[in-house]
This record gives structure tokens, sequence and C-alpha cells, in this order.
């Protein structure tokens, strides 16, 4: 599959370049469709969003923003908050009735939530954990971002992001690929510099910088009482927690640790098993090894650097004989083991 030009290329042409995947994704809309975009909230799915809400201005009779769960995160909400982001939380797939479906920053393997709809366009940077057969497909796993793949197409069918998009969008990159820091293209690079002069930095910076709660401190306190180093894993099981964002705080900062390489955090939330999962990305595969270690039980997958794996805890029952606290951190460690041979 051919990739959009580098905003540097399309700046070239005046912005009037339309290559063949922006017309095939138009031609699946019509003027008399009503859509709902379907995201896991996270920055890189709600920048995406915004993007493709944008991009089908004027083109559709309506777009909603639906998100699968609320937005815990405070750097999230503080977001949400100051954009005043429209989004609506979807209870059931039966929420929002809508013609058409869309999925950006994920796939419909990834959450049983996207797995009920029938979608006419999936764009994603995560690698494809399982064939995707929808009318419009753009699965990009080298990217570094989703959002960069959406700047591209603003850029391409001339849509200006306003201020609130523009933000949202340079957000995503930034977290995704960790400030540039972990896995990124020169796209990703253009799609930021290109983003730069429309966002607005006050409230980028207000929002890079809520981080914690004092309430999130114990979990922090748990993960250190409850370590469990194997070589250069360092394991933490957080019980019962209020948010799988937890996990991913507590995960980040673990590989901060010296001689640490990989970092393994995981709690239960509403009925699942909730594993997250961080490296140095230096010739290692996070989302192989989960899909290796928990695809068969329930959604798991990612990038080289970072991974996440949601299992049911009824699937649990056959192999741990029960959900108590000792045996879900028993398990996670045995089918991560550095030791473990697949």
């Amino acid at each position: 599959m051919s990739h959009f030009e580098p905003v540097s290329q399309i700046e070239k042409t005046g912005g009037s370049a339309r290559p063949p995947q922006l017309q095939e994704l138009y031609s699946c809309f019509t003027s008399r469709d009503t859509v709902l975009i379907t995201i896991d909230p996270d920055p890189d799915a709600i920048g995406s969003a915004l993007a493709f809400k944008r991009l089908l201005r004027h083109k559709v009779a309506s777009v909603s923003i639906g998100i699968i769960r609320q937005i815990r995160r405070l750097n999230n909400l503080t977001m949400a908050r100051l954009l005043r982001l429209p989004l609506i939380l979807l209870q059931s797939p039966d929420t929002l009735r809508a013609d058409k479906f869309v999925l950006v920053d994920g796939q419909p393997s990834h959450n049983e939530f996207f797995s009920q709809f029938d979608y006419t366009a999936v764009i994603d940077h995560h690698p494809e954990s399982q064939p995707i057969e929808v009318p419009f497909r753009d699965i990009r796993p080298d990217y570094g971002a989703t959002s960069s793949i959406m700047a591209q197409y603003l850029r391409a069918a001339g849509a200006e992001p306003s201020q609130t998009v523009a933000t949202a969008l340079l957000y995503g990159i930034k977290t995704d690929t960790r400030n540039f820091e972990r896995h990124t293209l020169l796209e990703d690079i253009d799609a930021f510099r290109y983003l730069f002069e429309f966002a607005d930095h006050n409230i980028l910076r207000k929002v890079e910088i809520s981080d914690l709660s004092l309430a999130d401190t114990k979990y922090f306190q748990k993960a250190f009482t409850r370590k469990h180093v194997v070589k250069d894993r360092i394991f933490a099981h957080l019980d019962e927690i209020p948010s799988s964002d937890i996990l991913v705080e507590v995960a980040e900062f673990m590989l901060k640790i010296h001689d640490i390489n990989w970092t393994v955090v995981s709690g239960t939330h509403q009925g699942n098993l909730i594993v997250c999962v961080r490296n140095d990305g230096h010739r290692k595969d996070a989302g192989k090894l989960v899909r290796r270690a928990f695809g068969s039980l329930g959604c798991a997958g990612g990038h080289e650097s970072m991974a996440r794996a949601e299992i049911p805890l009824e699937s649990l029952h056959e192999i741990i004989g029960n959900s108590h606290s000792e045996s879900l951190e028993r398990f996670v460690r045995r089918r991560l083991s550095p030791f473990r041979k697949y």
C-alpha cells in the first residue's frame, strides 16, 4: 500500500495534491450519511477522531465521536475540558445510531466493544493483529502515531485544521512517539512541523503537566512494595484499579529504573485482567510478546516498545482456578517470563 507524500512534498504543490487514497475514502460516504467515529480515548485516538470529523465536514450529514470508556487520565481530562471536545460515552453499540462507522487508532480485534460494529473505514498505526475486512482500510505500523496519518489526510484534502484539532493531533504525536524518543518516521516529524503553527501551545503545556492526582500515588507505592524482578524485567500487580490508565503511568515510570529494560504492570478492572507492557525499544517487540502470551485468551497487541492485553477473568478460571491476587500475579509472571519459550 502506497503512502501519502510527506507534508514537505505536498507543500510544494500548494496542498492541492489528492492521492487516490483520499478519493477512495470519500467514495465510502454520501451527503446523507450520519457517521459515528469510535475510539478508545487516548490522546492519539482523540486527535485522529477530531481530524477525521474535520475531514468529513460538508461531506456527510453529521459526524459524532463516541468513546468506549470514560476518560480518567488527568492529562486527557484536561485536554477534553480545555478544548471542549465533543466526546460521547458509548454505553452500548446502540447508544448512537448511525449509517456508517469509523475506527481510528485501533482495530476491531483490539476490544470486544469495537468488534460489535460493522465499520466502513479503519485507519491505524498498530500492527494488524487479525485480517481487517472493511471497505476502506489504511494500516501503517511503521508510523509513530495515527495522528501523523490523519494530519497527512487533512493536508492532502486542503482542510486546514482548527486550533482545537491541531492541538489534539500535536499532543497525539508527542505522546505516541514519546516526544520522538521511540519509533518515529520522518512523516511523523513532518506532520508535527505542519501542525505546530496551528496549535494552542499554552493549552498543550497545561495538558502535558497534568499527570497525577494525589490519590494516584498509592498505586506507585503498591507497585514498588510488590515489585518482582526477573533478569531485566520488573513485574507489579496492583489488584483492582479505578482505570487502566494508572497501569500506563506506573509502567512508564518504572522503565526509568537502571538495568530494567521491561516493565509489566497488571491490575483488574470491570471483570478483566489488564496487562500493560513497556520496554526500551532496543531489539524488542512488546506487541508480539503480548500476542503470544495472551492472544488466545483476550484482546492483545501493541508496538515494539508498548503493548497491552485485556483478558476476561472468567476465561482464566480453567487456567488458574481462581482470580485471587496472588494467582493473577503468578499467571502474568509465568506468561511473560524472560525464560519462557514459545
